[in-house]
């Protein structure tokens, strides 16, 4: 069943936001337990979890991958062009989400 680019575009945002800012925010909850500055966590989670989040939006690697091959070698164009627009659409969730957390802690994450 082809799945639809739209609803399929609007989710690999919200899941890489979600990721991301979900990863930071539960991850300083845990460095507040064991006494560690929860806001300088963040940030280095934040920073960390980047490239995942794009990943899990995407639905992994080895799926998008193979998508690319089959445009490449089949010549199926649009295949390609729908799988660069998933990955903008997750970098575009992730940059959205550290600018959330950027406001929250109120310091740039480089």
């Amino acid at each position: 069943m082809e799945e639809r680019f739209i609803p399929t575009l609007v989710q690999c945002f919200f899941i890489a936001f979600g990721v991301l800012a979900g990863g930071s925010l539960i991850g300083s909850i845990g460095a507040y337990f064991v006494g560690e500055p929860p806001l300088t966590i963040m940030a280095r989670l934040a920073k960390s979890l980047r490239i995942w989040a794009i990943v899990a939006a995407i639905g992994g690697t080895f799926a998008t991958i193979e998508t690319l091959e089959k445009g490449l070698l089949q010549g199926s164009t649009i295949d390609i062009v729908r799988q660069v627009a998933y990955i903008i659409s997750a970098m575009t969730g992730v940059q959205a989400a550290v600018t959330c957390i950027e406001w929250l802690i109120q310091e740039d994450i480089t």
